[in-house]
C-alpha cells in the first residue's frame, strides 16, 4: 500500500502542471465544453482525432478542449484534481486509484484501442529482427508501471526473455524525452508510437524492427475515464462525449487509410500526410482500434494478469467497480 500511497501523492503534487493545451474547438456558440487530457498526441488514436474532425461531438453538443498530459501519471492527476474532466490512458491508473480504497475513484467508461500501439525503434535497419537481439541491450521503455512497460515486458517474458536479467529497461528517461534521448545516443533500442516511429525512420534516426502491440497480443490500452462522482452529476455529457467516440471508431472502421490520414492531418501539421497514411496502415495491420467503446472483463483481467506478472499489482480490481460500459453499450443502440 506504501507504494500506492506514493504514486498517488506523487500524481495529485503534479497536478497543477499538467496538461498543455493541444487543439480544441473554435468556441462555437451553444457549445458544451468539455476537458480532455490525452496520454500523448498519436495517429494512435484516429478515432478521437475523427471524432472531432468530423464533428461527430459537435453534433452531440460538445465542445472538445483537448490537452497533452505526457504520461498516465500525469493525465490520472489532472482528472483527480479536478483541472481536467476526462482522462484518456491506460486502464492501469484507474486500477491503481481504486486499489487504493478511494472513495471517488475514476470509472473507465470507453475503450479504443486493443493493442499496444509503440513499435520498437532499433539504430540499424533489421528485417530479420528476433526479441532475443536485445539481450544484453538497452532498452528506453516508458515509466514504470504503465501499460508501455509492463506490455513489453509481458512480450519478452513471452519469448524466453528475464526482463531484469537479460537486458535492461531504462525508465530514467520522462516519457517525453525518449525519443530526444534516443537520437542523443542513449539506448539501443527505444519504443515509439505513430508517427514519431515511421517519422524516426524517415530521418534515418532510427529504424522500426518490431510491433510490440502484435507481440503482446489484446490488451485493453488505452480508454476514457472520469471521477465517479462526474459521471453522475454529468451523466447525459459522458453519454453524448461516449456517443461522439463511438461515431469515431465505427468511421475509422469503414474507411480507408488514406481517408483516416486525411482526416484527422490537422492535428498533425509537422507531418507529411503520406507519413500519416502509413502510420494509419501500421495500426491497422496490427488491428489497434476498438470498432466499439466497450471494455470486456475478460480484456480487463488480461490486463490486470500483465500487472501482476509485472510485480505492479497486488490486489485484483473489481471489473464491475472500475469499469462503467452504461454508456459504451447504451452509445451502441443508437
Amino acid at each position: 500500500m506504501k507504494t500506492i500511497q506514493r504514486r498517488t501523492l506523487a500524481l495529485v503534487c503534479a497536478a497543477v502542471l499538467l496538461c498543455l493545451p493541444l487543439v480544441g474547438c473554435a468556441g462555437e456558440e451553444g457549445l458544451q465544453k468539455v476537458r480532455l487530457c490525452e496520454v500523448t498526441h498519436s495517429i494512435f488514436y484516429a478515432p478521437q482525432y475523427v471524432a472531432m474532425a468530423k464533428g461527430f461531438f459537435a453534433e452531440e453538443g460538445l465542445e472538445v478542449e483537448l490537452s497533452n498530459g505526457q504520461g498516465a501519471d500525469a493525465v490520472m492527476a489532472a482528472v483527480l484534481s479536478g483541472n481536467i474532466d476526462i482522462g484518456f490512458a491506460g486502464p492501469e491508473a484507474s486500477i491503481y486509484v481504486y486499489n487504493e480504497g478511494k472513495e471517488d475513484h475514476t470509472q473507465v467508461f470507453a475503450q479504443v484501442t486493443r493493442r499496444d500501439g509503440s513499435f520498437l525503434v532499433g539504430r540499424q535497419p533489421d528485417e530479420n529482427f528476433t526479441w532475443d537481439k536485445v539481450k544484453g541491450k538497452v532498452v528506453l521503455p516508458g515509466r514504470k508501471g504503465g501499460v508501455p512497460y509492463m506490455a513489453l515486458e509481458h512480450v519478452l517474458r513471452q519469448q524466453g526473455i528475464d526482463p531484469a536479467k537479460d537486458t535492461t529497461l531504462d525508465n530514467s528517461v520522462q516519457y517525453a524525452m525518449m525519443t530526444a534521448a534516443f537520437t542523443g545516443g542513449t539506448g539501443d533500442y527505444v519504443t515509439a508510437f505513430e508517427p514519431t516511429a515511421s517519422l524516426l525512420q524517415q530521418e534515418g534516426q532510427g529504424y522500426i524492427v518490431a510491433s510490440v502491440g502484435e507481440a503482446a497480443g489484446d490488451v485493453p490500452y488505452t480508454a476514457y475515464f472520469a471521477k465517479k462522482s462526474y459521471i453522475t452529476d454529468n451523466s447525459d455529457l459522458i453519454q453524448r462525449f461516449t456517443n461522439a467516440i463511438y461515431k469515431g471508431q465505427q468511421w475509422v472502421a469503414t474507411h480507408t487509410a488514406g481517408e483516416i490520414a486525411a482526416a484527422v492531418a490537422e492535428q498533425f501539421p509537422d507531418t507529411d500526410l503520406t507519413l500519416l497514411e502509413k502510420a494509419v496502415e501500421s495500426y491497422r495491420a496490427i488491428d489497434a482500434w476498438n470498432e466499439n467503446p466497450v471494455m470486456s472483463e475478460e480484456g480487463f483481467n488480461r490486463l490486470q494478469s500483465i500487472m501482476t506478472e509485472a510485480g505492479e499489482l497486488k490486489q485484483i480490481a473489481d471489473y464491475g467497480k472500475v469499469v462503467n460500459n452504461t454508456f459504451a453499450e447504451k452509445a451502441m443502440e443508437k
